[in-house]
């Protein structure tokens, strides 16, 4: 069945690949000037991330191998949202798994897209404050290890390119400048 996406006509669409993280879907399309195509797209499990930070300004980031990049990775708390599972819960969730904390105070800081041209899924973005402690639950393909370290430090990381996870760059650029914009008011 034909469908209009903009000023596109999707024709017909074929899922390439599918698992529990990701979708693969190649569309026959109709583009905006009329010519025949097609246009791949990538569906990502929806994510969150999560920014723990202490009355002092320090913030838990993990430190976990990445095996696409091969790795090292300095990152917020992230995670998949699992299907009919609301963002904060997921949130709650991977935050006690990853690195055993829990929170009095949650602040969604709003979501953004990943790359706009061709993957699909948002990540959702929370800082959480009134921080307490308890014992972790990684998954088995997890080796997360803590680093504690002030906001301001974590920032220059993004700056120096030591920190590049999408997500941990923006929630923590997006919460330093925040931070000193609500402390200069």
């Amino acid at each position: 069945m034909e469908r209009k996406n903009g000023p596109w006509t999707i024709k017909d669409t074929e899922i390439k690949y599918k698992d529990e993280f990701i979708e693969v879907c190649v569309d026959t399309v109709a583009k905006p000037d009329g010519a025949p195509g097609t246009y791949a797209t990538v569906q990502l499990k929806n994510g969150v991330a999560v920014l723990p930070m202490d009355d002092d300004g320090n913030v838990y980031l993990t430190r976990q191998f990445r095996y696409a990049i091969a790795q090292d990775s300095i990152e917020v708390i992230s995670g998949g949202v699992e299907a009919g599972e609301e963002p904060l819960l997921a949130a709650r969730r991977e935050t006690r798994e990853e690195l055993g904390i829990e929170g009095a105070t949650w602040t969604t800081m709003g979501f953004f897209h990943l790359e706009t041209s061709i993957v699909k899924g948002p990540v959702y973005l929370f800082v959480l404050r009134g921080l307490s402690f308890t014992e972790t639950d990684p998954d088995d393909t997890e080796d997360v290890k803590t680093l504690k370290l002030p906001l301001a430090e974590a920032v220059q990381k993004v700056l120096a390119n030591e920190i590049t996870h999408g997500p941990s760059c923006v929630l923590l650029l997006k919460t330093y400048v925040l931070q000193n914009k609500s402390k200069n008011s």
